[in-house]
């Protein structure tokens, strides 16, 4: 085969990579195919790494097989032991992976360019100056990228709480961006001596480092869903980054994908919230609201067995997951009443709002994990206009995202949010274990609704309870 075939197979093989990355993409966008969509994904990746390496030519297998075993073994073992419940901190922790290792390759190419050949040249002769600029803005945001997600992972978990405020936050991290790209493209541009060069590199990273950190760091956890969208765009651009600096069209191309993909699920979730991108960065909200069970003056309370008999009587029912159900692992006990309820006649619906849990599609992962039917799922906007002919709602573990003070109250924190509008049904359940507000911090008017009764308790214990009193009933 000659060269000219070679480069042929070569451009083809490339434009497979990237059709099955966009497929890909695409199926990843409904429940149905998403595990499809993934597996396409990942075979495009691997097309793309073995392109790679054929194209670099004289590569030391035995590091790329030592380290597919070690990456493989890593990403199987994280996967297997999580619950689907940890979806969103996996995901962000994957998003630090990527991060990094945008960031040690750039790191690892100017270290074998500059520092192990001791040369007495620029990284800029030596390299070129769009790699040895795009090696710094490499290095710059996949190192933030790396820590922005431990804070995110860490505060996901519960291990970190609150949203501290940073003084002087915005000038703090403009000072460390700023001082990071002028460091790094001193390094680059302006310094021929490896050991100086080198520091300046470790001290890019250092900064890079604290600009993840304050920009993280004062989020409050209901923001998560949106920072997670962010940090999953910023790992895709540093991975474009790190392939103009290479000279790898294959890298542009898939962090270009990435990094768009991930921009645009942001701006949903803003869209989702009713909040603008710099409004989420600039943190706290929700952080410091707390609402007392008194403030409520006319909620009603009632026990699973007189709320079956209402079920009983139901014609349809819709059901609403929160972050509540999946911290309680209650999906299996959810689908258990809905096959209750089904088995009786009853129209069954999971009504999904785009940020019930930690993450966008983070409750249809914990539905799909109790086999609920695809066809059971439906999107707030395709489903918000069932609720007026709807007999049963029943809310369990969500909160602001049923609240009408969205709609009632513009000005307020949750204001403008688009919501499930449960308020419109004959009779709602709210499944919760006390009266405590969502992230918001604010007052649920839905709960002093005449046609809302609470049924207080662990919303495993009372689905299950549920569940069994309908599928026992005569």
């Amino acid at each position: 085969m000659n060269g000219f075939e070679v480069t042929e197979v070569t451009a083809l093989l490339a434009l497979v990579s990237v059709a099955l990355f966009i497929i890909g993409l695409k199926r990843l966008s409904r429940v149905r195919t998403a595990r499809s969509g993934n597996a396409l994904m990942a075979a495009g990746m691997l097309v793309a790494i073995v392109l790679t390496l054929v194209e670099i030519g004289l590569v030391d297998y035995r590091w790329i097989i030592g380290g597919v075993v070690i990456g493989a073994a890593i990403g199987m073992l994280t996967v297997i032991r999580a619950q689907a419940t940890q979806m969103p901190e996996i995901v962000a922790r994957f998003n630090g992976f990527g991060g990094a290792a945008s960031a040690l390759v750039a790191v690892s190419l100017f270290w074998g360019v500059v520092v192990e050949s001791d040369a007495t040249s620029t990284t800029a002769e030596l390299l070129g100056g769009t790699s040895a600029v795009t090696l710094v803005i490499s290095i710059l945001i996949g190192a933030s990228t790396l820590s922005g997600s431990i804070l995110a992972e860490l505060k996901l978990r519960g291990t970190l709480s609150g949203a501290p405020r940073v003084p002087l936050r915005t000038a703090v991290m403009g000072l460390f961006a700023i001082g990071a790209l002028v460091v790094g493209l001193v390094a680059v541009l302006a310094i021929d001596a490896p050991v100086t060069a080198a520091t300046l590199i470790i001290v890019l990273l250092v900064l890079a480092a604290l600009v993840g950190i304050v920009l993280v760091l004062p989020i409050g956890g209901a923001d998560m869903p949106v920072v997670i969208s962010l940090l999953n765009s910023l790992s895709g651009l540093a991975a474009a980054a790190t392939g103009f600096a290479l000279g790898n069209n294959l890298l542009i191309i898939a962090g270009t994908i990435v990094g768009a993909a991930g921009l645009i699920l942001t701006q949903i979730m803003c869209v989702a919230m009713n909040r603008s991108l710099v409004n989420v960065i600039a943190g706290g909200y929700g952080e410091g609201g707390d609402v007392e069970h008194g403030e409520y003056g006319n909620v009603v309370s009632s026990d699973p067995e007189s709320a079956a008999m209402v079920l009983e009587a139901a014609q349809s029912v819709i059901i609403v997951p929160g972050y509540g159900l999946a911290a309680a692992r209650a999906q299996n006990a959810a689908h258990d009443l809905a096959k209750a309820l089904i088995a009786r006649g009853v129209q069954v619906r999971f009504g999904i709002h785009p940020v019930a849990g930690r993450m966008p599609g983070h409750m249809n992962v914990v539905l799909a994990e109790a086999e609920v039917p695809y066809e059971l799922l439906h999107e707030m906007d395709a489903i918000n206009g069932e609720f007026p002919q709807t007999d049963v709602a029943i809310v369990v573990g969500a909160n602001d995202v049923v609240n009408p003070a969205a709609t009632e109250d513009p000005t307020g924190p949750i204001g403008g949010m688009p919501i499930l509008e449960v308020e419109q049904a004959r009779r709602v359940f709210v499944i919760k274990r006390s009266l405590s507000p969502g992230y918001a911090g604010i007052k649920n008017v839905l709960f002093e609704r005449d046609n809302t009764v609470m049924l207080y308790g662990d919303a495993k214990d009372v689905l299950s309870e549920l569940a069994s009193e309908v599928a026992n009933a005569r």
